[in-house]
């Protein structure tokens, strides 16, 4: 599997922010430690699938001996995040869920409800 070096910085004041030097662009934060790499997968997984999907070219991963006196770096701490595709694929699931709230859910989903269970639970999570 690659991975791509990635910038982890942590103000006193704030959330993690993660930002990939080999991707302009590609940047993505989080509460906590483990949330902040969790979501700096998928925001790799998903710079990378638009690159593909755009036909532009897909950097490979700088070494860290290039990053080593990097500018932009700072006092950043370098963290390794794996490319992995699969991430963002959509699964299908089988779940219980109550025919009233059903009702509710087709009438303000206007008949998609992957997309508004989706959106409702990242809703939910960014809170």
């Amino acid at each position: 599997m690659v991975a791509y070096i990635a910038y982890l910085r942590k103000d006193a004041d704030s959330d993690y922010g993660v930002e990939f030097p080999d991707l302009p662009g590609c940047v993505s934060a989080g509460r906590t430690l483990d949330e902040a790499r969790a979501m700096a997968a998928e925001a790799l997984a998903g710079h990378v699938a638009a690159l593909e999907a755009e036909g532009d070219p897909v950097p490979p991963p700088s070494t860290m001996e290039a990053l080593r006196d990097d500018a932009e770096r700072g006092e950043a701490v370098l963290i390794l995040v794996d490319l992995d595709p699969g991430l963002l694929k959509s699964e299908r699931v089988n779940v219980m869920i109550p025919r009233h709230l059903l009702g509710r859910i087709d009438a303000a989903s206007g008949g998609n409800r992957s997309r508004f269970l989706v959106e409702a639970a990242e809703k939910k999570l960014a809170q």
